[in-house]
């Protein structure tokens, strides 16, 4: 089953109200499924559920609201370990484990550093940028998540068999997207006025926790990784 992670865009509004745009009544859906595959081809089941699919349309729309949300440091890990969120978001980074973290990221624009954080206390960022943020802790190597940054009200998660459904979206061509963080984005043109179903294949060859430097662009010594 699909998880919708956003509400479907508002219904046509008038063109008297000057340079609103807006999503056309004749709204339409898309039908699909996200198979996510090893290097060989096997299929990795449940897998799809950790990827996030969007669709941007040719047709300008209204664009999300900003939102505010969390990522937990707990168990040294990040949870949710993915978050999606629209363009203009603040996230959250409170600290609820008993030692340091210090979240960073240096993923072009959205990059940041909060500085090390004791239990009980958390600092937050604002991304004004579109694209998927890689973050880590700067403490603890193994620690990664991912803030994917989305510029359209059409995003949502598959489950874990991959199928998808995406409604309320301008009956006009666009581009969908699937990411995975063990794979390369798959993108497709599609016009969810047609109908049909479609398939998007991501191939989940690479490390869950991919090569990363600390936040000084050096390598993380060894005798401090994950030791606390």
């Amino acid at each position: 089953m699909l998880r919708p992670l956003c509400a479907a865009a508002a219904a046509a509004v008038l063109a008297a109200l000057a340079g609103a745009a807006a999503v056309p009544a004749a709204a339409a859906e898309l039908r699909g499924r996200v198979e996510v595959v090893d290097a060989r081809g096997r299929p990795l089941p449940g897998a799809a559920s950790q990827a996030v699919v969007w669709f941007v349309s040719d047709r300008e729309v209204r664009p999300e609201a900003p939102v505010e949300r969390d990522m937990v440091t707990l168990r040294k890990q990040f949870e949710p370990r993915t978050l999606v969120v629209p363009v203009g978001s603040t996230v959250r980074f409170p600290n609820r484990d008993p030692i340091l973290h210090n979240v960073f990221s240096i993923s072009g624009g959205n990059g940041f550093d909060l500085g090390f954080l004791p239990k009980g206390k958390g600092g937050s960022h604002r991304f004004t940028e579109a694209g998927v943020v890689r973050v880590f802790c700067n403490v603890h190597h193994s620690m990664v998540g991912y803030v994917v940054v989305v510029d359209t009200p059409f995003h949502a998660v598959p489950g874990p068999d991959g199928e998808l459904l995406l409604s309320g979206l301008p009956a006009a061509p666009g581009t969908l997207t699937a990411w995975h963080e063990r794979g390369e984005v798959a993108t497709l043109r599609v016009d969810p006025s047609q109908g049909g179903s479609v398939v998007l294949r991501v191939v989940a060859d690479r490390p869950l926790v991919p090569p990363h430097l600390n936040k000084l662009g050096r390598p993380y010594a060894r005798s401090r990784r994950d030791r606390y």
